[in-house]
């Protein structure tokens, strides 16, 4: 798959199911992924991995965090399900490095993005999926999240399980988000 039919026919896919890249497929494309734009070469992030049982453990963790009541909780603890892999990304940026935080958290972006554009190219589905639970205390504990780390967010990845055939999206017209700087002639 080319480039372009990868960036136009990606979509989030909400249904994930088996096969999910395993560790090694992962880590392969994520050496790729981080070939994205990094000044410095940082690498501010690193990837929790989280399959089969340790989804039970997370879900449960999210569950006991919200305080949920019976089916309230069922429903919060079944979200840690909907996906074989559940990719955690964690930022982690070098507070003593002359490249400042936004642009280590831009670099971030940068590489999720080109491992979500991957994922599509090979086969795979994903969503990026974060909410309340980026936060809690809890959750951090239980991923083993150090001080000064932020949990940014769950790459859901598997084999999507709809039944839509991948459609090149149509870009739009973004003719009014670009302007040519032009500036006054010197001594006019």
């Amino acid at each position: 798959m080319d480039v372009m039919t990868a960036v136009l026919s990606r979509r989030s896919a909400h249904r994930l199911v088996e096969p999910a890249p395993g560790d090694q497929e992962f880590a392969y494309l994520l050496r790729a992924a981080a070939t994205a734009p990094d000044h410095g070469r940082i690498r501010p992030w690193r990837w929790i991995l989280v399959r089969g049982e340790g989804r039970t453990a997370l879900g449960r963790c999210f569950a006991e965090a919200a305080l949920a009541p019976g089916p309230e909780r069922e429903r919060i603890e079944a979200k840690t399900h909907r996906a074989p892999l559940l990719a955690t990304l964690v930022f982690k940026p070098a507070t003593d490095h002359r490249v400042p935080e936004w642009e280590q958290l831009a670099a971030t972006s940068a590489m999720a993005g080109s491992l979500m554009l991957l994922l599509h190219a090979r086969g795979y589905g994903s969503i990026w999926r974060t909410g309340r639970f980026t936060e809690s205390a809890d959750v951090h504990r239980l991923l083993g999240l150090l001080p000064g780390e932020r949990l940014l967010g769950w790459l859901y990845i598997g084999t999507a399980d709809e039944e839509q055939p991948a459609r090149r999206r149509r870009p739009d017209d973004v003719s009014d988000r670009i302007s040519v700087f032009a500036p006054e002639p010197v001594g006019a």
